[in-house]
């Protein structure tokens, strides 16, 4: 190109990509990403469709199979989608739904009040990142077809036989070009999804196949969820590993002030607060109006209630909001026709009438529980008045550990060597697993931008412990001080600040064995429990250390699981000799460095939260009391782990 032509910046550079175009160009902005969660959210994308159709009232039942290939098929027994030809567009509306971005039904109130999906870019934007795509509809007595190469009509839509049933049926493979790290889908990621859309719609059946696999008794491995009593079922779902502390549910389902409005709510003898909220089937993890409204609605109506019932006249100190909601699972669920998103994320809503909403939807429900059951209202007023108690303990213990950490000298713990760089942005901490590991880790590191942070044993499992023997722990003060952000204010203890956060990579790096995947396990929970923005934001990984070294004279390879290993010795050829690395302190520095440590060759597996309703649950089954649901989550996904008896 000449030079001319190269800095020639006229009105012929400015490129106008259109639609399908602009989504295969940026598809981040439509799908979040590209790696295995925008892979994902294009079955998400296509189910919503089905979903709404439910909400609708003309679909009851939704089927997803995940093919051989990796493809995956979408069916419903809903209107299907129009096949006239649209006015405007001069061709199918099978066509315009498929090809055009934000066309579709859901923009016609008349044709759907309530629908999910943010940005309304529904299948076209599916269409457009997948190598191929097949839409069926059953309709007006006939079966009508189209095919699309990335988003491009490869023939008409065509009639291709006769029905008597009506219905919508998706069959898409993601295009590899866009979807380079993978395109296999993972068969626990999508069941979480579907079972949560079934307790979200009550009574509509999905069901979830993967043909890629089959069970003992060779049917392909499928589940169907279906729900009658909706958040009631969910509520009990997630609390199941958990004790209650009330005889049943509450729950309610209405409408008030035009605005559909579900919750159900369960105390139980924890200390975590898990509230989940949805709008129109999206899970808002940033909160907003909705979740303001439920807070409100459940303060006022239990400090009511506890004050008239005189069960506070002997407590000397204040309660606040927070001590209402320790121990409270809750769900919050409303179907709003005209949803205002905001936040990073596009998942807190804005909308203010909804506040007063679901106030007066959980004022109501709550007030007529605790008259019906006396003894459950007495029995939760009391965990409240413990809950305060525990969070003035619980302040004390955090003032400490805010002024260790802000202290300039002496402030950051005696066991953490840090790096010289100061950018946040370039710095990285190990949080190692013992002194021994620690000591090689400090030997190993490259010290202008990694720190490490030696932990002695197995930190507290903050998921049984009161707020204050957390702030307590010294491991956990040395974890908030090194890492220099600082938790709770007046108005909300668990608030995390991160304004002054010393390194944007967080470490974990534990022994490839059963006690360091518990260790990590602790460590996790720790962060999920009080310092989820951390997870959230991207800034918690953990390192994947070799399980073993294969050598044969002068060669030397590691690998990081038995099939790896198995390929290395039959590519070495004859006698081997294995080394099996029990902990990461029969490393060396070097070898530490090589595998681990060093960004050119080391994985890091950035940890994220894909749903955290499930997210939650797991946590609560793995670091609570009961052992049963924990035993059979570890026998179906520990590869290496053995069971005691």
């Amino acid at each position: 190109m000449s030079e001319e032509k190269k800095h020639n910046y006229s009105a012929d550079s400015i490129q106008a990509l259109e639609g399908m175009e602009h989504v295969r160009m940026r598809p981040s902005m439509y799908i979040g990403d590209v790696g295995v969660r925008g892979l994902h959210h294009l079955v998400y994308e296509v189910v919503d469709n089905s979903i709404d159709e439910a909400l609708a009232g003309h679909c009851d039942a939704i089927s997803v199979d995940i093919n051989e290939d990796n493809s995956i098929t979408v069916r419903d027994n809903g209107r299907g989608i129009p096949v006239g030809i649209h006015k405007k567009e001069g061709v199918s509306a099978l066509e315009v739904v498929m090809t055009k971005i934000g066309a579709g039904g859901k923009f016609d109130k008349d044709s759907y009040k309530v629908s999910g999906g943010l940005h309304g870019v529904g299948v076209s934007c599916v269409n457009a990142l997948s190598d191929h795509l097949k839409a069926t509809v059953h309709r007006d007595g006939k079966i009508w077809q189209q095919e699309y190469e990335r988003g491009k009509t490869m023939y008409p839509v065509k009639t291709v036989g006769e029905t008597d049933i009506t219905g919508t049926e998706v069959t898409f493979l993601p295009d590899t070009s866009i979807f380079q790290q993978t395109i296999e889908y993972n068969y626990d990621t999508l069941a979480t999804r579907m079972r949560e859309l079934a307790y979200l719609n009550k009574g509509i059946t999905v069901t979830l196949t993967d043909k890629r696999n089959k069970d003992d008794e060779g049917n392909f491995i499928s589940e169907t969820f279906h729900s009658t009593e909706g958040l009631s079922e969910f509520v009990k779902y997630l609390d199941s590993t958990r004790e209650q502390l009330t005889a049943g549910v509450i729950s309610m389902e209405g409408e008030k002030n035009g605005i559909p409005v579900e919750v159900a709510m369960v105390y139980n003898t924890s200390y975590a607060e898990n509230l989940h909220s949805y709008v129109n089937n999206i899970n808002t993890h940033e909160g907003g109006t909705h979740l303001s409204g439920f807070r409100r609605g459940l303060t006022h109506t239990l400090k009511k209630y506890a004050d008239e019932s005189g069960l506070l006249k002997n407590v000397k100190f204040d309660i606040s909001g927070d001590d209402f909601r320790e121990g409270l699972t809750a769900i919050v669920s409303v179907k709003v026709a005209e949803p205002q998103f905001e936040g990073q994320t596009k998942t807190k809503l804005g909308n203010r009438e909804v506040t007063s909403a679901v106030s007066q939807a959980v004022a109501e429900m709550l007030t007529d529980y605790l008259e019906e059951n006396p003894n459950d209202a007495k029995t939760i007023v009391q965990k409240v008045i413990l809950a305060a108690q525990a969070r003035h303990a619980a302040r004390k213990a955090r003032e400490m550990v805010q002024r260790k950490t802000v202290m300039s000298i002496g402030g950051l713990p005696g066991k953490l060597s840090d790096c010289s760089e100061t950018d946040p942005a370039a710095c990285e901490i190990f949080l190692v697993e013992g002194d021994s590991a620690g000591g090689t880790a400090k030997q190993g590191r490259d010290r202008n931008f990694q720190a490490i942070l030696p932990l002695r044993g197995k930190i507290l499992n903050v998921e049984k412990a009161m707020q204050h023997k957390v702030f307590e722990n010294e491991e956990i003060k040395n974890m908030f001080t090194a890492l220099g952000v600082t938790i709770g204010t007046e108005e909300d203890p668990r608030a995390l600040n991160l304004t002054k956060l010393r390194y944007h990579k967080v470490v974990i790096m534990c022994d490839a064995d059963v006690d360091g995947s518990h260790i990590a396990t602790l460590i996790l929970t720790f962060f999920f429990r009080y310092m989820r923005e951390m997870v959230e934001q991207g800034y918690v990984y953990i390192a994947t250390p070799p399980l073993y070294l294969v050598k044969k004279g002068q060669k030397r390879e590691y690998a990081w699981d038995d099939n790896q290993r198995d390929l290395i010795a039959q590519k070495m050829g004859g006698s081997v000799n294995i080394q099996r690395y029990k902990g990461l302190g029969e490393m060396n520095a070097e070898q530490l460095w090589d595998t681990t440590m060093n960004p050119e060759f080391r994985t890091l597996r950035q940890v994220t939260i894909d749903n955290l309703a499930e997210a939650d649950r797991v946590f609560s089954m793995l670091m609570g009391d009961d052992v049963p649901p924990r035993r059979e989550f570890i026998e179906k996904n520990a590869k290496y782990a053995n069971i005691d008896a």
